[in-house]
Parts: structure tokens; C-alpha cells; sequence
């Protein structure tokens, strides 16, 4: 009977991944719930097996044999109690930091604790055991297969990551007896490069680099990464949490938020991804992401990462700079991006009284050297639209992506240095739940804080959120209207003036722009301010929406229609059917 490799999809994908990062010997001990990965490897040339019957055995085999060989060997066993026995030879590994690979084959999870014949729990490894463990569930969809090859490209990767040294994976299985896959399908394989391996060629037409949230850069990186950009045709794009200030940046987000028109520019080679997370949806189309973060960890933001760089920023930049004899020019790609960004700025009309056109109408009055502190998630989208002045550095809590603690964020950072003038704009249901921070006694005179009040997390009643399908219904309980004295006049007032604030506030645009000059004065202020906008959260959803379609073309109209005839998620059910 001829048997090739089996149909389970996960199965396919670690076979494949196992090729791709040479790990071919495999020590086998018997049983049913590893046939699906046995019976594939063992009409595969490319590995080399061994049987043993006792997993004891077969762990310390593995250890003599990546200890000889310095190769990686891979173990393999059923359910039941067959994993325990590695434990005494993956100890041994783990000490001696040597590469073996435990895939150990599973039932359901869901069957764990069921009184189930066969099935333990092998969702936590002993600390001294293995390096990484990684739970593999059957594949049913595109999102569970992305999702197995990150996590298989990480477990190998650690075999041989600083120093080496056992892991642990988890392979579910469904038993299935169809082993008809004559060709192996391929599988997306991620590398990690660090200062001693050969870097990849960088030769293409268009090279971008992302920066997610990120700490003050050094002037050093930012010469550094200016002169890579003049030698690959490269452009920066950021948001205002990037921080990056030098001559190759590209504010991408409104851009990016585009609902019917996808720029040409969001199209390119090879986007090299810095930072951590960001607040804003921008969406480029590379061809393929490199990350470069010294902690060398797998962060596939983009899906579609094929290398991880080891390394500091600095270091990969001029690495690549020393790898090329281009020489120095002004990037068209980064003139090509800003004339898309310019041309939409152009295009933004009078927007209604919202948070979104307090930032159109402020963010250029930022004074020099100030810092701004954008709340999760309204603030950070709305004043993303627009072009901070260069010398301000912007932070968010993007980290845990909470809105519990932007006011006590913004009251930390003013402490470090007096003489700045720190800038803050949150909405009122972050305000109220970090209200507390303003009372403390080190808050000083350096401190504006604008906050956006429309009664309720005006996030839940935008156009474009889930709970927009339930209309007013959501101010319930989804959006929390009506809370902290639902607007009231006299509340914020009171509690900011009584600490020993100043105190303005605005209902509409007259008021606001006879307010905003002494808002944002570069001189000191005897007090701390703090600005109270009143708002509408019909107004604030129409502002996102009007700055989300300020480009049109045929193609993104029909895609609008769709979404509205069918819901989003009816488009994305339909999109996979045309693009499997």
C-alpha cells in the first residue's frame, strides 16, 4: 500500500517547518496518536529514524545524539502517560542545553479532565524541563493556521536560541487515516539572524520601515537610519507614538484608514518592522516584514514576517549600510508617499465639533520641546490624522491598550523635568476612571490636560464599531452613557478647581478657539489646566467617518456598498471564498 503524508494540516506544517530548519533525526517510540506525523516522516527521505520502545530511552538517545551530532534530534510520542518518561532525559537536555524537540501527539484539549481514556494534561511544563512549549491545536481556518506556523517557527527556532536547549510541542491530532498528499504543501518559514549569521540580500525597489510605539531615539539612530533610507529608496512610516524625527518620515495613518481608496504607495518590497505596539491601523502591503528587536522574539504583526533580527536598531541599519555600494540619493518612494498623505490633508473639509477637529485645530499649536499623552483608543486614532510639529515627543499606553491609567501616565512623565510643558488629551471615561492621579500633591503647573466629554465611551457609538448594529441600545451597557454626572457642567469644574487647577471649558468651536491661545501659550502658567470639551458622539462618529473616506475609487465605492448590503462580516466571509 503506498501512504504519503497525511491531510492534517498542522502535521503538514511542522514536517515542513522541520525541513526547512534541518532537523532531521527523529526518535520514535509506538503508539496511535502520533501515526499521523510517524506514518508521513517515514516514507520522507529526508529524515532519519529511529525506534525506541521505552520514551525514558528515547530522551537520553536523543541526547546522545545531539550531543555528537550537534544537530537537533526530535522526539515522538502518544497520549497517556508515554510524555512522563521524558521528563528525567529533557532535564538532562535542559542542563546541558542540548537542541531536542518533544512533540508529543494529544487528544482534543477539551477532553482534558473528562475522564477520557488516554488524556493528560500537558499544558504545563516543569520549569527545569524544556526552554519553550507550545500547544498545537487542529487547523479549521486561515487565522488557526497562521497562528500554528508562528508558534512552530518560534518552538524551532529555540532549539539553537542563546545557547540552545530542549522544547516542548503539543500536536493535536484527529486521527485521520488519510495519508494521500503526495507533495508536501509548503509553509511560511521565519529565520532569526543575529551578528554572526549571514544577513539576506536587501535588493529591492521599495523598502519601508514601520515604527510601532517607541522610546526617544538617540541621534545616532536617527542619522543612521536617514542614510539607509537614501541608499534602499526607503521611507519611514510612523505614527505619533514613533517618535522618529528625522527626514524620511511618513505620518501613514490617515492614509492607512482610507475605506474606499488603498493608495498605491501601501504596496512594497520588503518593510522592516521596529518598535512595539501601535495605536493606529496602519496597513501596508509588504511582500515580506523583517523585525529587528534585540529580545530576538517572533512578533508577526503583519503576518507575513520572514526574519527576526537579534539585534540592536542601530546595528542592523548600519550593517546593511557597510553591505552596499549604492550611492547616497533623496528616496522617490518617500516623495511618492507624502504626496498621497498631502493630497488627502488637502482634501479634509470642515469637520464637525469633535475631538477629531480639536486636534486639526490644535496639534500645530503644540509648543517646541512639549510632550503629548494620547488616551486610549478615540484620542490616539483622531490626532494621528494630523502632523505633530517635530520637536514633540508622544506617548500612549499602547502596551496593555487600556484606558485605566493615561492620566496617571501623563502626571509620571510631567515629573522628570519641570521646565516642559506636558499636553494631555483623554476621553471622559478614561478621565474619570484616573481622575484620582490629579489630586496627587507632586502634580505641578507644567501639566494641560484636555479632556473630550461626550457622556459616554463615544468609542462604542463610532459608525464603524460592532456595537454601532445596536444603535442607541449600546449606550446601555456596551458604551456606559450616563455615568459621572452625564455631562454635567459644574462636576469636573469643581473637583479640578478645588486641587488647585484652572479650568476652561468649550461646548462649541467659537468657544473652544478663544480658549485654545491660552491653552497652549509656550509661557508658564501659575496653575495646572485642564480644558473640558463637550461634545456629541453622533458629531464624533461623522468626523471619523469623514476623515476615512476623503478618497474614492470605483473599486473602494462598490467595496463601501458591499459592506453595507451584506456587514463586515458578511465581506469577509465572501472575500475568502473569492480569495481562498
Amino acid at each position: 500500500m503506498d501512504t504519503f503524508y497525511t491531510d492534517e494540516r498542522s502535521v503538514q506544517i511542522l514536517i515542513s517547518l522541520m525541513k526547512a530548519h534541518g532537523i532531521k533525526k527523529v526518535v520514535a517510540s509506538p503508539g496511535t496518536t502520533n501515526i499521523s506525523f510517524i506514518a508521513s516522516i517515514q516514507q520522507d527521505s529526508f529524515f532519519e529514524i529511529y525506534s525506541s520502545v521505552d520514551e525514558r530511552s528515547a530522551a537520553y538517545i536523543a541526547c546522545g545524539l545531539a550531543a555528537e551530532s550537534g544537530e537537533a534530534v526530535a522526539l515522538s510520542c502518544t497520549g497517556a502517560t508515554a510524555s512522563r518518561n521524558y521528563m528525567s532525559g529533557l532535564t538532562e537536555a535542559y542542563y546541558r542545553k542540548l537542541p531536542v524537540l518533544a512533540i508529543t501527539s494529544t487528544q482534543h484539549s477539551g477532553r482534558i479532565g473528562q475522564n477520557m481514556p488516554q488524556v493528560i494534561d500537558r499544558t504545563t511544563s516543569l520549569n527545569d524541563t524544556v526552554n519553550m512549549s507550545v500547544q498545537i491545536p487542529t487547523i479549521h481556518d486561515a487565522e488557526d493556521e497562521w497562528a500554528c506556523e508562528v508558534k512552530l517557527n518560534s518552538a524551532l527556532l529555540e532549539l539553537n536560541h542563546r545557547g540552545g536547549g530542549p522544547v516542548h510541542i503539543n500536536l493535536a491530532t484527529v486521527y485521520s487515516m488519510n495519508f494521500t498528499v503526495k507533495e508536501l504543501p509548503p509553509a511560511r518559514v521565519i529565520r532569526r539572524i543575529s551578528c554572526n549569521n549571514l544577513f539576506p540580500e536587501l535588493k529591492c525597489k521599495k523598502v519601508g520601515i514601520f515604527v510601532g510605539a517607541h522610546k526617544k531615539w538617540s541621534e545616532e539612530l536617527i542619522a543612521v537610519v536617514d542614510r539607509f533610507c537614501e541608499k534602499y529608496n526607503g521611507v519611514v512610516f510612523c505614527d505619533h507614538t514613533s517618535n522618529y524625527k528625522g527626514k524620511y518620515g511618513v505620518n501613514a495613518s490617515l492614509m492607512c484608514s482610507q475605506e474606499q481608496y488603498d493608495a498605491p504607495c501601501r504596496t512594497l518590497d520588503v518593510m522592516i518592522h521596529l518598535g512595539d505596539i501601535s495605536g493606529s491601523a496602519i496597513n501596508m502591503h509588504p511582500r515580506e516584514v523583517w523585525r529587528v528587536n534585540p529580545d530576538g522574539v517572533i512578533r508577526d504583526t503583519f503576518r507575513k514576517l520572514s526574519y527576526i533580527f537579534e539585534l540592536e536598531e542601530k546595528d542592523f541599519f548600519e550593517a546593511y549600510l557597510k553591505m552596499t555600494t549604492e550611492e547616497s540619493k533623496v528616496s522617490s518612494y518617500v516623495n511618492e508617499c507624502r504626496e498621497e498623505c498631502k493630497k488627502l490633508l488637502r482634501k479634509v473639509p470642515e469637520l464637525p465639533f469633535s475631538n477629531a477637529w480639536v486636534a486639526q485645530k490644535s496639534i500645530s499649536h503644540l509648543p517646541e520641546e512639549s510632550v503629548l499623552h494620547l488616551g486610549i483608543l478615540n484620542s490616539l486614532r483622531v490626532w494621528d490624522y494630523f502632523e505633530v510639529p517635530n520637536s514633540v515627543q508622544v506617548y500612549s499606553n499602547t502596551g496593555g491598550f487600556g484606558i485605566d491609567g493615561g492620566v496617571s501616565s501623563l502626571i509620571g512623565a510631567s515629573l522628570v523635568d519641570k521646565d516642559k510643558i506636558y499636553f494631555g488629551v483623554v476621553g471622559d471615561l478614561a478621565f474619570f476612571y484616573d481622575m484620582n492621579v490629579i489630586g496627587n500633591r507632586h502634580v505641578s503647573n507644567n501639566i494641560r490636560l484636555i479632556v473630550v466629554n461626550n457622556g459616554r465611551g463615544t468609542e462604542f457609538r463610532n459608525y464603524n464599531h460592532n456595537a454601532a448594529y445596536f444603535g442607541e441600545e449600546a449606550d446601555k451597557y456596551m458604551a456606559a452613557a450616563g455615568h459621572f454626572g452625564n455631562q454635567s457642567s459644574k462636576l469636573v469644574k469643581h473637583y479640578v478647581e478645588d486641587l488647585g487647577f484652572e479650568y476652561l471649558c468649550a461646548t462649541n468651536k467659537n468657544e473652544y478657539l478663544k480658549v485654545m491661545d491660552h491653552f497652549f501659550t509656550p509661557d508658564k502658567l501659575e496653575k495646572p489646566l485642564l480644558l473640558e470639551v463637550f461634545t456629541d458622539s453622533q458629531e464624533e462618529s461623522n468626523a471619523i467617518r469623514i476623515m476615512n473616506n476623503l478618497e474614492t475609487t470605483t473599486k473602494g465605492a462598490v467595496k463601501n456598498i458591499m459592506k453595507e448590503v451584506i456587514g463586515e462580516k458578511g465581506f469577509r466571509t465572501l472575500k475568502r471564498l473569492i480569495n481562498p
